[in-house]
């Protein structure tokens, strides 16, 4: 017999169990506990994206994101895509998905139907070929959609462990107080996620460029240490490639103009979101973990690109520090924007959450913002909406490790 919680009663609830690291979550058939109960209109092919925003805008409670992926793409870039929509549809913040389709391109919307399927959430495939154009699609998508959002509307909320929780940690474009506010306010909440059993997800290997060596030595292995140095050196000998040693320079003008010299002093800022604990594993772009703890993911530096890798492998909400201030967000994942200085924060009022530029000011130190972030963590993992969901800021890309054909 599930208790019915009146509305002051369910947010007295959430305060308490933000103070003791919980908070109400949706049990998925597979055990993993999602923060959000979206179903996801998933299109394997650009071509289907329009057809997929249609259904969106018929059925309230769906999402989907636009695309230019799923077709002339082969080898380790098709099976990073082909991971990657599978992930999506996996993350635990989604209730069902209807896989949305051309017919005739190389992604196909059944072999990845099957895999998300694998996880026991109800899956639902759909050709646009296949029922013959465009607007019948929509109207059976739409039908398909309505029926799992009706069906995902009556499950309840469980009080939950931080133990189950996935956090990724992204930074944006930086200033100098990003490494002295924000990101170690963020390491500090990667620390307290870790000691409970949780998993924190450092991303951004461009932005580690200067630091692996800092990062190897709390390698839980030499194999993990050995990779630490071998993504680096791939992702440097990426940008040698084309004519550009990144580790000497800095390609991003909004880096600059925030007063950083190198991509290594921006890297020595951004590692600081790793905190103190263990690294357990490397994994490659958009893989789920295997390890609970700190989890260094390989992904390039653009935000949308790592931001949905994270989420790809499985992370219920994000943490973005930003110096310089950013719209951006998920379709699936809540992202909680954290500033750097308290200038930005009251400049950009509409996109940021919560301001980290009360340390540099010296009115809070880096564990009482911490605090504070892990708080705000278990108020929108029970629902508390961010910024960037409450301006439907749906961003998505996938990072691209080959051309097209």
């Amino acid at each position: 017999m599930f208790t019915i919680l009146k509305e002051h009663e369910e947010e007295v609830t959430k305060l308490e169990l933000s103070k003791e690291g919980k908070f109400l979550g949706y049990r998925r058939p597979d055990g993993k506990v999602g923060v959000r109960n979206h179903v996801l209109i998933l299109p394997t092919i650009t071509c289907a994206t329009q057809t997929a925003q249609r259904i969106t805008e018929l059925v309230h409670g769906t999402v989907t994101f636009i695309h230019q992926h799923g077709c002339a793409q082969v080898g380790v870039d098709y099976e990073q895509t082909f991971r990657t929509y599978v992930g999506l549809g996996k993350n635990p913040n989604v209730y069902g998905v209807v896989v949305l389709g051309l017919g005739c391109e190389t992604h196909q919307a059944r072999s990845v139907a099957a895999e998300i399927a694998k996880s026991g959430k109800p899956v639902v495939t759909i050709s646009i070929q296949d029922h013959g154009g465009t607007l019948t699609t929509i109207a059976k998508g739409a039908q398909a959609a309505a029926k799992l959002v009706q069906d995902a509307s009556a499950q309840p909320r469980e009080i939950c462990d931080f133990s189950e929780l996935i956090i990724g940690t992204e930074c944006g474009g930086s200033d100098a107080c990003s490494g002295l506010s924000a990101n170690p306010a963020v390491g500090a909440v990667s620390d307290m996620i870790v000691e409970r059993g949780g998993t924190s997800i450092l991303a951004e290997t461009t932005e580690l460029i200067g630091a692996e060596h800092l990062l190897a030595k709390r390698a839980a292995n030499d194999r993990v240490a050995k990779r630490v140095y071998e993504v680096i050196e791939a992702m440097e000998n990426r940008s040698i490639f084309m004519g550009v040693d990144i580790r000497t320079g800095n390609p991003s003008p909004g880096n600059i103009a925030g007063g950083l010299s190198s991509l290594e002093e921006k890297s020595l800022g951004a590692a600081n979101k790793a905190g103190n604990s263990e690294l357990k594993e490397l994994i490659d772009y958009a893989e789920e973990p295997t390890e609970k703890g700190l989890v260094w993911m390989d992904t390039p530096g653009h935000d949308i690109e790592q931001l949905t890798g994270m989420v790809a492998g499985g992370a219920q909400v994000v943490l973005f520090t930003s110096g310089r201030g950013t719209p951006t967000g998920s379709p699936i994942a809540p992202v909680i924007k954290i500033s750097t200085n308290t200038g930005m924060f009251e400049r950009m009022s509409d996109n940021m959450d919560l301001n980290a530029g009360t340390i540099i000011e010296g009115k809070e130190t880096v564990e009482e913002v911490g605090k504070r972030i892990f708080e705000e963590i278990s108020l929108v993992s029970s629902g508390k909406l961010t910024k960037a969901e409450i301006l439907k800021q749906h961003d998505f890309g996938i990072w691209r490790i080959g051309p097209t054909f």
